[in-house]
C-alpha cells in the first residue's frame, strides 16, 4: 500500500489513527491501530458507520434491516466483553416490513463503513460472539464499492448456527457465489461459535490469510484466485457487520424449508423469546506489514 493510500484510508476513519492500549491483548504484532470502534459509548458512531434500510434485499434472507434500537443495541455488562459491547438483536415483527415483495416477518440490524472508512490492504480483525440458533446468518466482512462481484469481497467469518464451525470465503469476477475459494474452520474441542473469538484476515497485495485467534486457518494468493479470474483485492474495500436470518447459505447447509427458508421453529422460538443477538466486542483495522 502507497503512503497516499494509507493516508487516504486514515482520513476516511474520521480523523487518523488510535492510540489504543489494548492492542497488546490481541495476537497482532506492534503496528499502526488506523481504524477502530471499541463499542464502549453507548451509540453507534455515525462518523464511522451507516445502517442499511428495509429497501435492502439479497440471498433470500428472511429478515427486513431496520434502522432501530430494537436491533441495533449497545451493553456495558456482556459476559467476557473488554468494555461496551455492539449487539445485533433479530426481532420478530410481523407487518413491520414495507418491501412491497418480501414481506418478512423479522426485522435486524446490518451496518457498513462505505464512504467512511475504506481501506486497501492491513489487517482487519473484530471480537465477537454467535448465538447458538441454526439458521442465523451472521457475518462480518468486506465488500468494494460498484458492481458486485467486479470488485472483491472479503467473508472474514458467516455463521449458520451449527456452531462447531464458521466459514470464509473469496468473492470476485468468475469466483462467485458457489466459489471454490471457501473454507470451514472446525473449532477445537471445547470451544465453539458461542465463545468469544477474534477472526481476522491479513490482507496484501498477494494474498489474503484467514485467522481464528491469531492461528492461520486459511490462505488465498493470487495465483490461486487467477485460476478462475482476476484478482480485486488491490482496491479499496468497506466494513459489514450485518445479522441476517435464513435465506440461501443456511438453507443450502440444512436443507431447512419451513417454517422459514433455511430457518428452523427451534430457532424462531429463541427470537421471539429474546435469546439470539450477535456480540461484537471491537472492530479494528491496522496498517499493511512493512514489506508491503
Amino acid at each position: 500500500m502507497t503512503r497516499q493510500a494509507l493516508a487516504t484510508a486514515c482520513l476516511l476513519a474520521a480523523g487518523g489513527a488510535w492510540a489504543d492500549d489494548r492492542v497488546a491483548d490481541t495476537a497482532t504484532p506492534a503496528r499502526t491501530l488506523v481504524f477502530a470502534d471499541e463499542f464502549d459509548g453507548g451509540a453507534l458512531d455515525r462518523t464511522k458507520w451507516n445502517v442499511v434500510g428495509m429497501d435492502f434485499w439479497v440471498n433470500n434472507e428472511q429478515q427486513a434491516y431496520l434502522d432501530s434500537p430494537d436491533t441495533i443495541q449497545f451493553a456495558s455488562d456482556i459476559e467476557g466483553a473488554q468494555g461496551g459491547a455492539l449487539v445485533l438483536r433479530p426481532v420478530y415483527r410481523p407487518g413491520v416490513d414495507t418491501h412491497k415483495d418480501r414481506k418478512a416477518d423479522f426485522i435486524s440490524g446490518r451496518i457498513h463503513s462505505s464512504g467512511k472508512a475504506e481501506f486497501t490492504h492491513g489487517r482487519i480483525e473484530a471480537r465477537i460472539r454467535m448465538p447458538d440458533a441454526e439458521g442465523v446468518w451472521p457475518a462480518f466482512w468486506m465488500l468494494g464499492g460498484g458492481e458486485w462481484p467486479d470488485t472483491g469481497e472479503i467473508d472474514i467469518m458467516e455463521y449458520v448456527g451449527e456452531k462447531d464451525w464458521i466459514g470464509v470465503a473469496l468473492h470476485g469476477p468468475g469466483y462467485s457465489g458457489e466459489t471454490p475459494l471457501v473454507n470451514k474452520f472446525v473449532f477445537d474441542s471445547g470451544t465453539d461459535a458461542t465463545d468469544w473469538h477474534v477472526y481476522a484476515v491479513e490482507w496484501t497485495k498477494d494474498a489474503v490469510l484467514f485467522e481464528v485467534d491469531g492461528r492461520l486457518t486459511y490462505r488465498v494468493t493470487r495465483p490461486m484466485v487467477e485460476n478462475y479470474g482476476t484478482w480485486r483485492f488491490d482496491n479499496p474495500k468497506h466494513l459489514i457487520v450485518n445479522f441476517a436470518l435464513g435465506g440461501a447459505y443456511p438453507f443450502k447447509t440444512s436443507r431447512i424449508a419451513a417454517p422459514y427458508n433455511g430457518l428452523p421453529q427451534t430457532t424462531v422460538d429463541k427470537i421471539k423469546a429474546g435469546e439470539v443477538a450477535m456480540y461484537v466486542d471491537w472492530v479494528r483495522v491496522y496498517e499493511p506489514l512493512a514489506a508491503e
